[in-house]
């Protein structure tokens, strides 16, 4: 049996590591002045942190990364629960037991009677049976937070619509709104011109990432380390060749850019 596993089926042993967490949770609350010292407005940003440092480490496929970070960010949970527990307002186990209630709610395919084929059908129900819970704000945009990553505002801004039936019938008609949004910048006149055609060039970009499933945030941050790796790459190759960077051209540089992208995956030379 390996170490964090139960006898009956090789279960890991869940609720005395969940135990042990959260002695030493209410442990620093008590003894650690800094810990002492914080609320939810405090704690959240160091939340959000953890949270980009786990989706890092899933984009990156880090296994040993991914259990460091995802303990990091069960940490941020307990540590809010008892700061909801201490002025009686809930605390994890009503956490857990809500967060069971919404996944059986929310997943009549799997608990109920309803059917749902495919992941598309999932999302659509759930977008509808969110809407229909108690307490939450009403229409097709109700609780859509407005301080997300404007990747992510907009893509989710998009799938409640699609929701409700409002989007297009596949990836590419998405990709082709996209060239017609190139084509309404490209004749754009003005700033304020400019400026619209642009976001709804990244708009429909944002759409069609969701429509490919894949996470615009990640991709976007992806894109961003190639391009950083490449001209760090493309200094040091004109370093190399005794040339300095920032007294290249714009052609000499761009030259040295692509030498840089032709040497991605090219084995090391023993």
């Amino acid at each position: 049996m390996t170490q964090g596993s139960s006898e009956a089926g090789g279960r890991p042993d869940i609720q005395p590591a969940l135990e042990r967490l959260d002695a030493i949770t209410r442990r620093l609350r008590r003894d650690c002045p800094w810990d002492r010292e914080q609320d939810e407005r405090t704690i959240v940003p160091h939340t959000l942190e953890e949270a980009y440092e786990l989706a890092d480490a899933a984009q990156r496929r880090d296994d040993g990364k991914l259990l460091d970070e995802l303990g990091d960010v069960l940490f941020q949970v307990h540590f809010l629960s008892l700061l909801l527990e201490e002025r009686g307002a809930g605390d994890l186990a009503q956490v857990a037991d809500h967060c069971t209630e919404k996944l059986i709610r929310r997943h009549p395919h799997v608990f109920g009677e309803t059917e749902a084929r495919t992941a598309r059908e999932v999302l659509r129900n759930w977008d509808q049976i969110k809407q229909t819970e108690a307490g939450r704000e009403q229409g097709i945009f109700g609780e859509v937070p407005e301080n997300l990553p404007s990747p992510l505002y907009a893509r989710k801004v998009k799938r409640r619509a699609a929701s409700s039936g409002f989007d297009f019938d596949d990836v590419p008609a998405a990709v082709a709104a996209i060239r017609d949004e190139l084509a309404e910048l490209e004749a754009a006149s003005t700033p304020d011109e400019r400026f619209h055609e642009l976001g709804d060039v990244l708009f429909a970009s944002v759409n069609t990432a969701r429509k490919l499933g894949v996470d615009p945030e990640l991709a976007l941050r992806a894109a961003a380390d190639r391009f950083r790796g490449r001209v760090t790459d493309a200094t040091q190759l004109a370093a190399s060749d005794g040339r300095s960077w920032n007294d290249l051209g714009p052609e000499q540089q761009l030259a040295y850019y692509a030498r840089a992208r032709l040497s991605e995956g090219e084995p090391e030379q023993t």
